[in-house]
């Protein structure tokens, strides 16, 4: 998900627009999807993300990784870099909403269990989760498996490609129509996980 996390709020329709308006600081925007090809900056652009954040949270955060489609090496994605940060609770936003704000990030997303920033260019977001959210453990284990398996990286892809044809009333409406594929890749994420550790 680009906005929101992947698969915990409403379907699309109306259900999904009211959902957003009571989620969305700022309110829905109309969006058009541009997917790019793999780019080798992407990484840098996270470090460089990480180090902001690291900053100005410090101990606060526990962990921030990079997730998306940018994370994963030659996958094509969407030029917004997301990070993933862990801290030890979300709904605790004195710990971290006006650190975060002074580092430049603007918060655009407060639901329950998640948070998200954004940069003013709109070309990072950076989401923020308490530690032992089921969604840390989707959020790596779709990016890890992604890094390995040639197939579900081309099936994504198309997928990502074919929905950018389309115009959308919000990027959350695009992020919503993935969410069946996602799940099927996560599906096998998971089940590749589990035999890792086992």
């Amino acid at each position: 998900m680009s906005e929101e996390k992947s698969g915990t709020h409403p379907g699309p329709g109306d259900e999904l627009d009211r959902y957003l308006d009571s989620v969305l600081i700022g309110g829905r925007e109309p969006f058009t999807a541009v997917v790019s090809d793999y780019d080798p900056a992407w990484p840098s652009r996270f470090a460089e993300l990480q180090g902001r954040i690291g900053s100005a949270l410090g101990d606060t955060a526990i962990a921030v990784e990079h997730i998306g489609s940018t994370s994963v090496p030659g996958l094509a994605a969407k030029p917004i870099v997301d990070v993933l940060a862990v801290v030890a609770d979300v709904d605790d936003e004195s710990s971290y909403v006006t650190a975060m704000q002074d580092a430049g990030f603007v918060l655009r997303v407060r639901e329950a269990g998640h948070r998200m920033f954004r940069t003013p260019d709109r070309d990072a977001h950076v989401h923020v989760y308490a530690a032992g959210d089921p969604a840390i453990r989707d959020y790596l284990d779709l990016r890890d498996w992604l890094r390995v398996d040639e197939s579900d990286r081309t099936l994504y892809a198309h997928v990502k490609r074919h929905l950018a044809r389309k115009p959308w009333s919000d990027m959350n409406h695009y992020a919503e129509a993935k969410s069946d594929v996602i799940q099927q890749v996560l599906g096998r994420a998971r089940a590749w996980r589990a035999s890792a550790a086992s």
